[in-house]
């Protein structure tokens, strides 16, 4: 075994601590010091197809990288207990879903990057229908989508847009939608989702289904800058407040204002003539005196 014999010239105070001779206990030699340590060899041709990004000078961390049939780069974190290989690993990725790794006493490395691959496979459906909204429409939220999230805000109008949550096991299926915006906008939309749902195509792409449901286009790059979209709040005059974008619209159609659900919140409370019913707040319009509720959630559909 040619990793045995090269860690036994290079350090002959080692034992091997098992029949396979992949694990190592003893003294090595670092500037005439010596140091206790313990040593796990991979077996023959392990991990032979996985590329290392980081391994810790204790080797109890590794990060390795793969990529999808769609050239999407990956990567795992992995990091080995005191007991490994009798105890199994625990595992980071990118997932949008949790990563169950399989394990038994005689498990290795290369049977969990071979999951890992595998379950790299079974979401390449997921990711493609993220890019494509990615690439064909004006994404509002979140403003750098990690390969983990299930969401995307997309902008259909100044001041309108549309929260989709997208079911990583089933990426084609219709996805929860929430639309943000005006009510005089907002709800001929939500009729048209209603009364066209059943025409949704699992041959279809996700976009494609939307706008033949919704009967519209989607802003793209290519028609549209983001500036357009970029709309400040009332209150504030800023457009990101802690990660957050304007999803509050004052529905009046000849004011339409957006603000953030924070900030006209907090303002609302602020003012004598408002009321307050739990987390819900009834006022007026800080541009126009028009009625206006903001409820402080973390999502408003």
């Amino acid at each position: 075994m040619a990793g045995y014999d090269a860690l036994i010239n290079e350090c002959p105070l080692l034992l091997p601590q098992n029949r396979q001779k992949t694990m190592f206990d003893g003294f090595v030699m670092v500037k005439d010091k010596e140091f206790r340590v313990r040593i796990l060899l991979p077996v023959d041709g392990d991990l032979k197809h996985a590329r290392l990004a980081y391994m810790d000078t204790e080797f109890r961390t590794i990060k390795l990288k793969a990529e999808d049939s769609a050239g999407r780069e990956h990567m795992i974190t992995i990091k080995l207990k005191s007991k490994y290989p009798a105890e199994p690993p625990d595992c980071a990725t990118d997932f949008p879903v949790p990563f169950v790794l399989s394990w038994t006493h005689e498990s290795s490395l290369e049977n969990l990057h071979s999951q890992f691959l595998a379950a790299l496979d079974s979401l390449k459906e997921f990711w493609d229908v993220m890019d494509e909204i990615d690439e064909k429409t004006w994404v509002l939220e979140p403003e750098n989508p990690a390969r983990a999230s299930t969401t995307r805000r997309i902008a259909l109008s100044n001041n309108v847009s549309i929260n989709l949550e997208v079911d990583p096991r089933h990426p084609k299926m219709l996805p929860e939608c929430c639309f943000l915006g005006a009510d005089h906008v907002v709800a001929p939309l939500k009729n048209k989702l209603n009364t066209n749902m059943h025409l949704w195509s699992p041959e279809c792409t996700v976009l494609q289904n939307l706008k033949d449901i919704l009967e519209i286009d989607f802003p793209s790059r290519a028609t549209h800058e983001k500036s357009s979209f970029n709309m400040e709040c009332g209150i504030c005059y800023a457009y990101r407040l802690s990660s957050a974008i304007p999803d509050q619209v004052c529905d009046d159609p000849r004011c339409g204002q957006p603000f953030h659900q924070e900030c006209l919140y907090e303002w609302l409370r602020g003012l004598p003539s408002s009321r307050q019913s739990f987390n819900v707040i009834f006022g007026e319009c800080p541009y126009c005196s028009k009625p206006i509720t903001v409820k402080m959630t973390s999502k408003r559909c």
